[in-house]
């Protein structure tokens, strides 16, 4: 196959800066790809083997100070509490709230005037 005199015209129009963006975008290109293997590999080796810490977590050997008295034991109340409340008792407790605030009253009374 036979190159033309105007496709050898546009080869020799390529420049420098050209050359450049191809060679750094391919440079850029095999370091992204080695780096998404590289992650991807230690990921799954990761995932294969346990914390060695996990038993010791789930049975409330852990060292947060939170959950250790003045003396140094661990403590047995609870940590965390949650109460349900029902939608209508916590409407009416925030229109309470809102209804006792000042703005509220202030607009009332511009209304009134």
């Amino acid at each position: 196959m036979a190159l033309s005199g105007v496709a050898i015209e546009q080869l020799g129009k390529i420049s420098v800066l050209h050359l450049i963006y191809i060679l750094a975008f391919t440079v850029i290109a095999f370091l992204a790809v080695s780096n998404l293997i590289r992650s991807l590999i230690s990921v799954s080796m990761g995932s294969q083997r346990t914390p060695p810490n996990s038993f010791s977590r789930r049975f409330g050997q852990s060292s947060h100070p939170e959950l250790f008295d003045d003396q140094g034991r661990p403590i047995s109340e609870p940590l965390l509490v949650m109460r349900s409340v029902n939608v209508d008792d916590a409407r009416e407790k925030l229109n309470a709230i809102f209804d006792a605030s000042p703005s509220v009253t202030f607009q009332e009374g511009e209304e009134e005037k």
